[in-house]
């Protein structure tokens, strides 16, 4: 005998449905993908820890994607053997690498060391760039920027292109270039950098030649202490540059409208309120930023203002069309229950050609799965979620690598080290994170870290969870006994 179905029990049904989708998504997330490693340290110098590679920094354009990475990192005074690069000319299926011309003196250079990649296309004049860190760790004075230049589509590399004047200790560096045809400053490229031996005031230098040369460097209005304002170019050619202030106590932007030539003081985004992981790892807080086709500037870094008692980090996001005025602090739901996870050091990308409501994000990051552990017990993955609508609501959590433990990373005076910062590509709309990935290490056995991506680019889930509104900040730098030192993402012993 059958009955016909209520309304009520249709509706149950369709939960039911509904429930066991959502749950086959968060069980398929769960589940780590296949990868590939794209790259290996080649160095044996002296002192640098062997083989690892960290810090992965990547740009894409088209099918062509551009990694670049430290290589053999020194656990003392900062800084790694050279920068490495990896790149794929057809969307992620084969890789070119090897390490970068001219920078140090394990490469035909002259520097001792080099850190923080940034890597930037320059459209205009088809030319990808990857700049490079100079470190002195004896805090000899250095030049803040040593630019490698590639004509080939990132396949081979010139000896690097170096401008000054010179700082007594220059730290974080960010480039990017004007790919928008209908904008006026068509092909500026701007690198920025800071003076930490002068409280971390930040400077831009741009080039108009494809990174040949460099104009002069400007400061903001002000002079601002700030550290790693990534510049981004809207279509209509203005500038907008987010980071944090020197102090991590704010996310902060400065604008220019005229190429570069001057920038305005800084614009407070909103405060920040962190909390240090656990285990000893080094978690600095570095912005990671992007820009959709119509010019609106997406903003993520790690936070606790969404976790009672400031005891873990969630990912939160800010936006803005104009530099000045930014949305709502807004929580990305990873780890959606809020239970255990700790999530730090994020990478933001947008696929090209999307907008507002149809803007598509890919947001890479590191996480603990239970946010109370110590060195030995914690354990690091690496994750990513995606939204489809601008950031209103995202997907599962995917586990792309891990668990990792925080001792096969080398070290460094500010903790262990997978990179203060990550990154991804998209192609044909499907993400394709670059990232640092350890195996087990016996203590005073060499170190296996390399880069890695997924085997295939990830095939995102359905958007299902919604972010979570602006709450009231319940214990602002809680576990910052001293927040009156700049911060040193390069000086000595910190790089």
């Amino acid at each position: 005998m059958s009955f016909p179905a209520t309304p009520a029990v249709r509706q149950s049904l369709s939960n039911l449905f509904l429930l066991l989708v959502v749950m086959a998504f968060c069980l398929a997330a769960q589940a780590q993908v296949p990868l590939t490693q794209i790259s290996s340290d080649p160095f044996t110098n002296p002192i640098s820890d062997h083989a690892t590679e960290v810090e992965a920094a990547t740009f894409f354009n088209g099918n062509t994607i551009v990694t670049a990475f430290q290589q053999g990192r020194y656990t003392g005074n900062g800084g790694s053997s050279d920068n490495g690069f990896a790149t794929s000319t057809d969307g992620g299926a084969t890789w070119t690498n090897g390490s970068l011309p001219g920078l140090t003196v394990w490469s035909g250079g002259t520097t001792p060391r080099v850190s923080d990649p940034a890597v930037a296309y320059d459209a205009k004049h088809n030319v990808w760039l990857i700049a490079n860190l100079e470190v002195y760790p004896g805090g000899q004075a250095s030049q803040p920027m040593l630019v490698s230049r590639s004509t080939d589509g990132g396949l081979t590399w010139n000896n690097p292109v170096s401008f000054g004047p010179t700082y007594s200790k220059p730290d974080k560096t960010w480039m990017s270039c004007d790919n928008n045809s209908g904008s006026p400053h068509y092909g500026n490229c701007y690198a920025e950098w800071d003076d930490n031996g002068s409280g971390d005031i930040v400077y831009f230098a741009v080039s108009t030649d494809g990174g040949l040369t460099f104009a002069n460097p400007v400061q903001p209005a002000g002079g601002p202490a700030d550290f790693g304002v990534q510049p981004l170019s809207q279509p209509g050619g203005k500038v907008i540059a987010v980071g944090a202030d020197a102090f991590d106590s704010n996310i902060v932007a400065v604008t220019s409208s005229d190429g570069g030539a001057t920038f305005t003081a800084n614009k407070t985004v909103t405060n920040i309120s962190f909390h240090h992981a656990d285990g000893g790892l080094r978690d600095l807080v570095l912005p990671s930023s992007a820009i959709d086709a119509a010019g609106t500037v997406y903003t993520v870094w790690q936070d606790c203002r969404f976790i009672s008692g400031c005891t873990g980090n969630t990912l939160v996001m800010s936006t803005t069309a104009d530099g000045v005025t930014w949305t709502a602090v807004t929580r990305i739901p990873i780890g959606f229950k809020g239970a255990h996870n700790d999530v730090f050091l994020p990478g933001l990308a947008i696929v090209p050609g999307t907008s507002g409501k149809n803007a598509h994000l890919g947001l890479t990051y590191y996480f603990y799965p239970d946010r109370t552990c110590g060195v030995v017990s914690c354990q690091l993955e690496e994750g990513y979620v995606s939204s489809h609508d601008g950031g209103a609501t995202w997907s599962p959590e995917t586990t792309i690598a891990g668990a990792m433990n925080l001792t096969w990373f080398p070290n460094t005076t500010q903790g262990f080290m997978p990179g203060d910062y990550e990154s991804l590509a998209f192609v044909n709309g499907k993400a394709l994170p670059v990232l640092a990935v350890a195996q087990p290490r016996v203590q005073g056995a060499p170190w296996n870290v390399a880069m890695n991506v997924p085997s295939s680019p990830l095939v995102d889930l359905p958007d299902t969870f919604s972010a979570v509104g602006e709450l009231p900040i319940r214990s602002a730098h809680s576990d910052h006994p001293s927040r009156n030192v700049p911060v040193c993402d390069s000086c000595e012993d910190e790089d």
